[in-house]
């Protein structure tokens, strides 16, 4: 190791990063999540040069409100990069904003990839965290690292299930001994929630809104079973006229709308425990499933998994940062984890 290395390891602390299709965390090495923030870049465009304007929480605002030459955008899609540039330009700010300081920040860090991304797509990643300034870049599987977060038993020779339901993917995954016995990617999440929301509010109310209001929906009255008559109101365009509207909405009404989202989650929970060996599936039945991700906290989402599967559903205690966690204790504890930890 040369002195400017030694140095960089000195002045840079290592980070995890959970980078997900709709919030980026990262976790410091001994200090917890220091950061949690939209992956959301608002991009400039200067006469045909284009340049980054905001990211994280002040480009989220510009979602749907910005002017011709302003677009507010998601370098991320289904879990993977979209857009190469923007991606590096968004990880490069969140190292130096956690670090404080441009001098020596070149990282050891650690990132989450979907179990479904191909080898070119985690390449891709890696690459832009290189790029962004990082002297090391491992990755690790979503699953795993929302195992690791919820503090499941996946080192022992006992079955442990996780579904990780985040913006872009639905990770769905058994784990043994400290490997993965089966692994789904559903191209399915929150995002897709909020989309069913908007095409229901579409179809049925005859209302155009746009991805925030979607997902204000789903946190405020979305739900899997509905309990109540509770109403909530929805403010937007109507279609028919062009002038804004707004109108009442119920559980009944999110219930209906995302309930193809769900099904299809339900569909490849039950792959995954066709596809479990027999021994595993027998403490799945005492042991359950652990829900992970922001999809976690949709209402009642437990109670439908376990009518569907027969099977108790845990949700993790802090489900929102859970891979951005596990992500960090494997990154403190690289020796532990080194089977699940990989290089491209």
């Amino acid at each position: 190791m040369g002195v400017f290395d030694r140095i960089s390891k000195i002045w840079s602390q290592d980070m995890a990063i959970d980078l997900g299709t709709a919030n980026t965390l990262v976790v410091l090495k001994g200090k917890g999540v220091v950061l949690n923030e939209p992956s959301v870049v608002a991009v400039v465009d200067n006469k045909g040069k284009k340049s980054v304007l905001a990211v994280g929480d002040e480009a989220k605002t510009m979602l749907g409100r910005t002017p011709g030459n302003i677009s507010a955008i998601r370098p991320l899609r289904d879990g993977v990069i979209a857009d190469f540039i923007v991606t590096e330009e968004m990880i490069k700010h969140f190292i130096k904003k956690v670090h404080k300081r441009s001098t020596f920040a070149n990282p050891r860090i650690l990132i989450c990839v979907p179990t479904g991304s191909t080898p070119v797509e985690r390449k891709a990643i890696q690459d832009s965290a290189l790029a962004a300034g990082a002297r090391r870049v491992q990755l690790i599987e979503e699953p795993i690292a929302a195992a690791i977060g919820a503090g499941l038993p996946i080192s022992e020779a006992t079955g442990s299930m996780v579904v990780d339901i985040g913006g872009g993917t639905t990770e769905i995954a058994v784990m043994s001994l400290g490997g993965v016995v089966y692994s789904n990617s559903l191209r399915v999440a929150g995002d897709a929630m909020d989309h069913s929301l908007a095409n229901f509010m579409r179809k049925e109310y005859n209302l155009m809104i746009g991805d925030s209001t979607a997902e204000k929906i789903k946190k405020e009255i979305g739900t899997a079973i509905p309990t109540n008559n509770n109403k909530y109101p929805v403010k937007g365009r109507d279609i028919r006229s062009g002038t804004p509207k707004e109108v009442n909405i119920s559980e009944e009404d999110t219930s209906e709308a995302l309930n193809p989202i769900i099904k299809e989650m339900v569909n490849g929970i039950k792959d995954a425990l066709e596809n479990t060996p027999p021994e595993l599936s027998a403490d799945l039945v005492d042991m359950g499933l652990t829900l992970t991700g922001g999809g976690a906290l949709l209402k009642n989402i437990d109670k439908r998994f376990s009518k569907e599967t027969g099977l108790p559903v845990h949700i993790a205690d802090d489900p929102l940062a859970c891979v951005a966690v596990g992500t960090g204790k494997a990154l403190d504890q690289e020796e532990t984890f080194s089977t699940v930890l990989s290089e491209y």
